[in-house]
């Protein structure tokens, strides 16, 4: 590969500027965390204590050590029903998982085994579920019901069993009443074959919704120094949690065909386009996406390290081709016209994306929804973007079109956008054009 680089003339003076700009907020932010916390007015809990992150509410009680008989006794109780669950899940769990390590490096046993875990809890009449919603919910009623109660301003309770990658455990305590729903939130993590408590935060909920999709979106702000400290802003939490069931082709379909690819750093299923048309699919964004998944190894082809340098590769012609072309039937013609083909040395310049190209680290998630078998032999699978961060488990829905290749495999044919809004991809940034690049790394500001 022959690998060139250019350095603008401000590029160093931004980036020196930009560090001197975050060390001064940093350090305005520790100095300041530090004394209005420190000398903040303490509040008191309902139950006469400050629990971990956000306080629940404000006491009538005069006394911060004052804790009520009530207030007590809940306590007691909420811990001992942590206590029980966890007693059990470890159980459960040393059944289900005989070999963790092999577990946690084969995504295929972990998904069965995140199965059988959360089958087993359900046995038990507990409400379960992992964090990527692959797996059905068990007891969903008892959502159903909390929801209900919440609506209608009845008093109610609901805990919820979140499992996450490699059997981490969070628990969701839910209580509402007169309208209001408070949670508590408790995570733990398998260490030297046992479980232990990593935090606790409790919060009221600022948002809570069943939506008509089948999820249950909630979340809310807790009181955090580190939140403080790093970003001048209180803790956030949010979930977005599948209740109804979902076929599990879709499911099927959606880790092999949409999950691989995903929406980050990619406008493949953000915009229209279709094999007569690609509109205005970069094939940039296909090489970035698919080099990994057919060589099953790590783009090599990456930013320079220096912000303000830009860098530039030649990536032999045989690569680029094979690397899109296995995936997407487009013909050497058109590829090369959409791209920045060089004839002398056979190869495509290739610009991997930079600092000026960089999104919101919180994005949404493709979800299979339906899947329906055309006539010609491709596949139509109708997604839709689930966001917990922007509270709508529907920020967008598109349709993909597939065609499964005879030898095994498939190529993607089309992507429709069916339900859109330019706000709803506002975390998305595309890549620099070459004029853009070309002002942002040589300088012409």
């Amino acid at each position: 590969k022959d690998l060139y680089k250019t350095e603008g003339k401000n590029g160093k003076v931004f980036i020196s500027a930009l560090i001197i700009t975050g060390i001064l907020f940093a350090g305005i932010a520790l100095w300041s965390g530090g004394f209005f916390r420190k000398n903040a007015p303490k509040k008191i809990t309902e139950t006469g204590y400050e629990e971990t992150g956000l306080k629940w509410k404000e006491s009538h009680e005069p006394e911060e050590n004052n804790k009520s008989e009530a207030g007590y006794k809940r306590e007691t109780e909420n811990a001992s029903k942590t206590e029980t669950i966890i007693a059990l899940y470890r159980d459960i769990y040393k059944e289900a998982v005989k070999y963790p390590a092999e577990i946690r490096a084969n995504t295929t046993d972990s998904l069965e085994e995140t199965k059988a875990l959360i089958r087993r809890l359900g046995e038990y009449g507990y409400t379960a579920v992992d964090r990527e919603n692959q797996v059905n919910m068990t007891n969903p009623q008892a959502v159903m019901k909390f929801c209900e109660s919440a609506e209608e301003g009845q008093k109610a309770e609901l805990m919820l069993l979140v499992l996450s990658p490699f059997a981490d455990l969070t628990i969701y305590q839910c209580k509402t009443e007169n309208g209001t729903i408070m949670i508590v939130r408790e995570d733990y993590q398998w260490k030297d074959e046992s479980i232990r408590q990593i935090s606790k935060i409790s919060y009221p909920a600022d948002f809570w919704e069943y939506t008509a999709e089948g999820y249950l979106l909630f979340g809310g702000t807790y009181d955090s120094d580190l939140n403080y400290v790093l970003e001048l802003s209180e803790g956030q939490d949010c979930a977005a949690l599948r209740v109804l069931p979902l076929d599990e082709k879709c499911r099927e379909m959606n880790r092999t065909c949409l999950l691989p690819v995903g929406y980050e750093q990619n406008n493949i299923f953000l915009c229209n386009w279709s094999q007569e048309d690609y509109g205005d699919l970069d094939f940039y964004d296909i090489f970035d996406r698919f080099y990994p998944i057919y060589f099953n190894r790590p783009l090599p082809y990456t930013a320079d390290k220096n912000l303000g340098v830009g860098a530039v590769y030649q990536i032999p012609e045989d690569l680029f081709e094979t690397v899109v072309g296995t995936y997407f039937p487009v013909d050497i013609g058109t590829l090369r016209a959409r791209t920045i083909y060089v004839p002398e040395t056979a190869a495509y310049e290739y610009r991997p994306r930079g600092f000026f190209e960089t999104e919101y680290a919180e994005i949404p998630c493709p979800e299979v929804v339906d899947c329906t078998e055309n006539q010609d032999g491709t596949v139509a699978l109708l997604v839709n973007g689930v966001y917990p961060h922007g509270n709508t488990s529907r920020a967008f829905t598109h349709r993909v079109v597939i065609r499964p290749l005879k030898e095994g495999g498939f190529q993607y044919i089309s992507n429709q956008m069916v339900f859109s809004d330019s706000e709803d991809t506002w975390w998305h940034s595309d890549r620099l054009t070459q004029e853009e690049w070309r002002e942002v790394y040589r300088g012409d500001f």
